[in-house]
């Protein structure tokens, strides 16, 4: 009798969670899951409507596009400098915030600031900022320097890292506070008393506790890292300098010419490319552990 009540109430139970999941893994299934199969079935055709299967060839029109090699290329350098950077900032702010300085909630507030902030009054400071007649060269100008074209230069890739780093921060600040308040005073205390210096606390007690949140952080800056475009776009177009020329500007020129097929196959790329990123960091992650346990 008890073996069939309990039947009966796990029954009912997993209907009710299917019931509420419904509506998320539907939602989920018709804006993403769908249409990210119909991008891969366009990319192997010749045209949108009554296409041909043409198997790779649009893969390999694609990576001999100097365009896109040149915002492929341009993506990966954005990536490899400005993530590295986002995470030292970031940790090295969180450590000093946990160790409750005076100015602490006045540094905190100031961080996290841009998080609450539009993306369009973002764009419009750091125009000014930037401008020919801006800020930036307004003191360069009072120093006795020339002035830059900021956007239209190398330096726009600087311009961007900064702007990256300023928008994001706060994020990855918040996530390694909550780690590093994770980890036992106890432990500190412990080590000081056998006469361990900081630099071994830091390295034998928070970065080895804070390595699950210090994977998360780094997987979520890199995957905010290519979605930058919106902030590119209102800061120097569709056709930016040269430097700052993302795969989101050669996919939204694609979509604009009507070329879905290059479009559809540049997505699909860069998404296998994000996988592999993920797939290395959690088995790296993974291994990690191992070594600790």
């Amino acid at each position: 009798m008890n073996s069939r009540w309990l039947s009966r109430t796990f029954r009912r139970e997993t209907a009710a969670v299917l019931l509420f999941l419904a509506p998320s893994v539907l939602g989920f299934a018709v804006f993403y899951i769908i249409p990210f199969v119909m991008g891969i079935s366009q990319s192997l055709t010749n045209r949108t409507l009554n296409g041909s299967f043409i198997g790779l060839s649009n893969y390999s029109e694609l990576l001999a596009s100097g365009s896109f090699r040149k915002a492929a290329a341009n993506t990966l350098l954005f990536t490899g400098v400005s993530v590295p950077l986002l995470i030292a900032l970031s940790l090295s702010l969180a450590l000093l915030i946990n160790k409750g300085p005076f100015f602490r909630q006045g540094l905190q507030t100031a961080l996290i600031l841009p998080l609450v902030v539009p993306v369009a009054s973002v764009v419009l400071v750091w125009q000014i900022f930037f401008d020919w007649n801006g800020t930036l060269n307004a003191w360069l100008t009072h120093v006795g320097h020339s002035r830059v074209d900021w956007l239209q230069s190398n330096g726009s890739m600087v311009v961007l890292v900064v702007l990256y780093l300023w928008k994001n921060i706060g994020y990855n600040l918040i996530l390694f506070l909550a780690g590093l308040r994770q980890i036992p005073r106890d432990y500190y205390e412990t080590a000081r008393i056998e006469g361990a210096g900081r630099w071994h606390q830091f390295t034998r007690i928070t970065l080895v506790y804070l390595t699950p949140t210090l994977f998360f952080v780094v997987l979520i800056s890199i995957i905010n890292s290519f979605k930058v475009f919106r902030e590119t776009y209102l800061l120097a177009g569709d056709y930016p300098y040269d430097r700052i020329y993302m795969l989101q500007h050669y996919m939204n020129n694609m979509f604009a010419a009507l070329e879905i097929q290059k479009l559809t196959a540049a997505a699909t790329l860069m998404v296998l490319c994000i996988s592999v990123l993920v797939i290395v960091l959690l088995s790296v992650e993974r291994r990690f552990r191992d070594v600790l346990d």
